[in-house]
């Protein structure tokens, strides 16, 4: 029983009584998951933070910037949802460069910098990845920003490609450190 909600009053105890019943809201009691015990917690946001601050040093040495806000996402799910198949490394390498390639092409067809070509290479990725069975969500994001900031192909695809290769293997490396962390990956391909 939830220590969140009071008990529900007896059916049975209420025949006759002038109370109004309590609406049942059954799509809402339940269905959040548990809240993760704090060590849990602090160790799967410390590997996200820690991961993305290794992609702010890799940027800041070579003088490009690497950390982007689906990549930001991309850590979130692979720290926090490993179990997810949307983390899985599959799905965050292949997403990501089946959501840059949609980006290309429909900025190649459509103008660079529209936000309804961004909308439609969001689509795209989406429909792509479904196909390929990479469900990978920042992947969308990753056709939005190449629509809207147009980076040079020849330089954002290999930064992309490396940049999700060392989330996956931070969060490999991430779950063999704590004895009780969900194991990562659930599987590889």
């Amino acid at each position: 029983m939830s220590t969140d909600a009071a008990p529900r009053p007896d059916t049975a105890s209420d025949v006759g009584s002038a109370a109004p019943r309590e609406p049942r809201l059954p799509w809402i009691a339940g269905r959040a998951p548990a809240r993760p015990a704090p060590v849990a917690a602090f160790h799967s946001v410390s590997a996200a933070t820690a991961a993305l601050l290794g992609l702010v040093a890799l940027g800041a040495l070579i003088h490009e910037p690497v950390l982007i806000p689906p990549l930001a996402a991309s850590a979130a799910l692979v720290h926090c949802a490993p179990a997810l198949p949307l983390a899985q490394p599959r799905s965050v390498i292949v997403g990501h460069l089946l959501g840059a390639a949609a980006g290309y092409t429909v900025a190649a067809v459509a103008a660079h910098g529209s936000a309804w070509a961004a909308a439609v290479a969001a689509g795209v990725t989406l429909a792509l990845t479904t196909l390929a069975r990479t469900p990978h969500s920042p992947a969308c994001a990753t056709a939005v920003v190449i629509v809207l900031q147009a980076p040079a192909p020849g330089r954002f695809v290999p930064l992309l490609f490396g940049a999700t290769v060392l989330l996956v293997l931070t969060a490999y490396a991430a779950s063999r450190i704590r004895r009780a962390a969900p194991r990562y990956p659930a599987y590889w391909w």
